[in-house]
This record gives structure tokens, sequence and C-alpha cells, in this order.
């Protein structure tokens, strides 16, 4: 009597250290009772029945997911080579248990063809220099799909964008024409600044004499500092007037 009942002592404890598990504040328990989904428990202190009960363990912190190199042809038919990195949690653990078998591997799956699919739509140079709107664009792809699974996808960060080496010296030189006719455009819009002036100066003089022969006299100015030269100067013969004595009446 004595071995039966320490036998039955020993059946309990073992039943319910059995029983006994203990989840971390960021774990979720999602129970099954007899096969049939239960609820979800956590954290803390749960316990489970042996042989009556399942509990699956779900991590409801954000998984950082790194998505392999795809090959990607652009709109403009150019062939880059892509890989990014996906930020998500899970937000429902009983249906990232129930509606898909892995959610790990069935969001890595749908992260790399959507990544294929949005960047296909957009040209080289869109690639290249709108990467904030192109991750929130695959982000809002992969969120979209991924809710009836339980997950959220927070953020897309793409992190290179690859091009072959003939395609890199053609980007280049395609930036130096650029420059080149960037720089011959500066160049005309200074000419016809210049040659305006120039027209509005003339006119200017034209209008007054007074005007021209100050100018006569800057000039004169400017080239009188050099002692080592004879210059020859036109002077206008209204210039002389200047210096002709007025006829005084008796």
């Amino acid at each position: 009597m004595f071995d039966f009942g320490f036998g039955v002592i020993v059946l309990i404890i073992f039943l319910v250290a059995a029983s006994v598990r203990i989840l971390r504040e960021y774990e979720r328990g999602v129970i099954f009772m007899l096969g049939r989904f239960w609820k979800v428990k956590g954290p803390g202190l749960i316990l489970v029945i042996p042989g009556v009960q399942q509990m699956v363990k779900v991590d409801l912190r954000i998984v950082v997911l790194d998505v392999p190199t795809q090959d990607v042809i652009s709109r403009d038919n150019v062939s880059v080579k892509v890989n990014a990195v996906v930020y998500f949690r899970v937000v429902d653990p009983a249906r990232a248990i129930l509606q898909v078998e892995d959610y790990m591997s069935a969001t890595s799956q749908l992260a790399q063809t959507t990544l294929r699919a949005v960047l296909g739509k957009h040209e080289l140079d869109e690639m290249l220099a709108e990467r904030e709107r192109l991750n929130l664009d695959i982000q809002q792809v992969l969120d979209a799909q991924t809710d009836a699974w339980g997950i959220k996808v927070s953020n897309v960060e793409i992190k290179h964008v690859d091009l072959d080496e003939s395609m890199v010296r053609a980007i280049a030189k395609q930036a130096e024409a650029e420059r080149e006719r960037r720089a011959k455009v500066i160049h005309a819009e200074g000419e016809l600044q210049a040659a305006e002036k120039l027209i509005a100066a003339a006119d200017m003089l034209a209008r007054n004499p007074q005007a021209m022969q100050l100018r006569y006299l800057q000039t004169l100015t400017a080239i009188a500092t050099d002692r080592s030269n004879t210059i020859v100067f036109p002077v206008p013969g209204d210039f002389m007037k200047l210096f002709q004595p007025t006829a005084t009446k008796d």
C-alpha cells in the first residue's frame, strides 16, 4: 500500500512538472486541445496537460530577414542584382500557426518575388535615385499579402543595386555627357546675358554723347599706367570742343 501511494505521488509530480511551461514576455503559446485550436496563452507560467494539449511557441519580436540577391530586369531592360532586408513581426500568433505551415519561410519567399515584381516596374534611374519610394512600395505590398498570416511588415530597405561593369561605364559616360551639356548651356546663357548688357550699354552711350566722352577718359586712365608703350588714341571732334574757349560778347 505504501508503494502504491508513493508511485501515485511520483506520477502526480511528474505530470505537474511536464505540464508547467514558462513563457517569456515576448513569447506566446498557441494551445491545441486534442488537435483542435483552443487558445493563445502567455506570457508567464502556464499549464499544458500532457497527452491532451500541445503547445506551439511563437516569438513576437521583430525579425530581421535578409532577402538574398535577386536578378531583376528593369522596365528599360537593364539587368541588375538587388538585395534587401525586411523587418517584420508576428501580431497574431494563432493565424501565424494556423494559416501557413512555416511563416518564416513563406515570408522570405514572398519577399523575394515581391522584390522582383515591384522593381521590375521601374526604370534603372528610379532604382538608383528613389529608393525611399521603392522601399515603401515593397513594404506596402508585403504587408497586405502577409496580413492573412498574422504578420506585420514594418519596414523594407534595399541594400545594394549592383550593375555589371559595362553598364557602369555606360552610366559614367552618360553622366559625363550630361555635365558637358550643362556646362555648354551655362556658357551660352552667360554669353547671351553679356551680349544683352553690351547692347544696352551701346544704346545708352549712343543716346548720351557725354557718357561716351567719359568712357574715353576712363579708357585713357586705364592704359596710361604703362609708360613703355606709345599709344595712339583717336579723339572725336566733339570731344575737342570741350577745350575751345567760349566767345564772350562786348
